[in-house]
């Protein structure tokens, strides 16, 4: 009986011990990825809607600016960006533990939650001094998520037999929506700031006298033009093309028709991302095509139409279409036969820019110790054979982010037409889930 008991003791120690060291080995292996946080501050936010707003209202709000106006602007963005992303945070909590704990997805974890700490204990903005400090704290944030696309990316293809593959592209569509609509407040705040504070702003004129950008408020081009777009773009994707192709190849024109005096207001490089991406994939795809003739490819077109609240831009190229196994992925982030390729060309995208603002941040400087200013995003930029596989998905995200839509129309053998739909009044709010999405139903 003694030894019986005496064994059982042993025992006892035994796996006492053995469990203790499981336990520690965990704690060890998941203590960097997600650390514990109380919930109720973030049950707070997370109570709140967010507020979404119209390119009308940025316009008419940043036309007539005083310091008041100014400070109403800082206010706005200072209570609505922990709202905004308090409701994303907590979209990721409800991910399966397993999803939560790549190391991509729980970086972007951390970053939101370091940026809602510290955004939400942004005191009340009373003075032109609080404003600039409250502006640092904002392009810093904004900054630091450079990272943030490449590697939820890298985590949705990683966990990509963790979770149903429409929950992960639901979850991908939502987050980085959210992303573009925190970035856009922001960064028009930040543009009123450097308007304010510009020699030529007088605080009591309609617009800014003798500011040679006064077709701008903020961030808000009134008059964007789209055939100026397509031709700014076309020709960075004609050099890009050169550049990877040599300087010798055959490269496709491109050729405009329509309403080509067509204009409304936007935020530029929104436009300038999705155009620029499009023709990147028509361009490559004519090229590649038809690199073994010798006579000049094939141009793409591209129709402009004017209706009374859309313009609708229309590319059509002949490249071949895409080939039936990629045409059911072509909207997706997380499924699709590339995604061991796609993984390792998103390795070598460490910051992925997707706004003016995000580029000049990690541009290098140019003449005068200025950022080299683009237009055009570094995904658009990239080298072609660096094939990303979420080209289309994020342009679609972008033209419904302002209510408007994306279409694609393959022929296989012959080429593909994509129709653009953009609203034409800015009278359409951003397009945002305003609560976490387990509270929205």
């Amino acid at each position: 009986m003694l030894q019986r008991s005496s064994y059982h003791a042993a025992r006892s120690r035994r796996l006492s011990a053995s469990s203790a060291t499981t336990q520690r080995c965990l704690s060890q292996k998941l203590q960097p990825s997600i650390s514990w946080r109380p919930a109720q501050v973030l049950d707070e936010y997370v109570q709140k809607e967010a507020r979404p707003i119209s390119l009308r209202q940025l316009t008419f709000f940043g036309r007539t600016l005083t310091e008041a106006r100014l400070l109403s602007s800082a206010n706005y963005v200072r209570t609505e960006l922990p709202v905004r992303l308090a409701h994303r945070i907590r979209d990721m909590q409800t991910l399966p533990y397993v999803v939560v704990t790549n190391p991509h997805i729980s970086h972007v974890y951390e970053l939101y939650y370091k940026a809602f700490e510290n955004l939400r204990r942004a005191t009340d903005i009373q003075t032109p001094e609080d404003n600039e400090r409250y502006c640092k704290l904002i392009n810093d944030t904004l900054v630091e998520h450079l990272s943030v696309i490449p590697r939820l990316a890298m985590g949705i293809l990683e966990c990509r037999e963790l979770m149903p593959p429409d929950a992960m592209d639901q979850f991908m569509n939502t987050i980085l929506k959210a992303r573009i609509s925190r970035r856009v407040i922001a960064e028009q705040h930040l543009a009123l700031t450097e308007t304010y504070n510009s020699p030529w702003h007088f605080a009591d004129a309609k617009t800014p006298q003798g500011d040679p950008q006064s077709d701008y408020v903020g961030e808000v081009f009134l008059k964007c033009n789209a055939r100026e777009v397509v031709e700014r773009c076309g020709s960075t994707v004609q050099q890009l093309a050169r550049e990877a192709y040599g300087p010798d190849a055959l490269i496709p024109e491109i050729k405009l028709d329509g309403h080509l005096n067509a204009t409304f207001p936007y935020i530029l490089s929104h436009l300038e991302y999705i155009i620029g991406e499009l023709l990147r994939n028509s361009t490559q795809a004519v090229i590649e095509r038809h690199q073994h003739l010798q006579t000049p490819p094939p141009p793409i077109h591209i129709l402009i139409c004017e209706a009374p609240q859309h313009v609708i831009i229309r590319i059509s190229d002949q490249g071949g279409g895409l080939s039936p196994e990629l045409l059911p992925y072509v909207w997706s982030f997380s499924k699709g036969p590339r995604t061991t390729m796609r993984l390792r060309n998103l390795v070598q995208v460490p910051k992925m820019a997707a706004t003016l603002q995000e580029i000049n941040a990690q541009q290098p400087e140019g003449e005068g110790g200025k950022p080299q200013e683009s237009s055009l995003s570094s995904l658009t930029s990239r080298p072609p054979n660096l094939r990303l596989g979420m080209g289309l998905p994020m342009c679609r995200v972008y033209a419904e982010y302002w209510a408007g839509n994306l279409e694609l129309h393959s022929l296989e053998g012959y080429g593909v037409d994509v129709f653009l739909q953009i609203s034409k009044l800015g009278n359409k709010n951003e397009q945002l889930t305003t609560r976490a999405l387990m509270d929205s139903v």
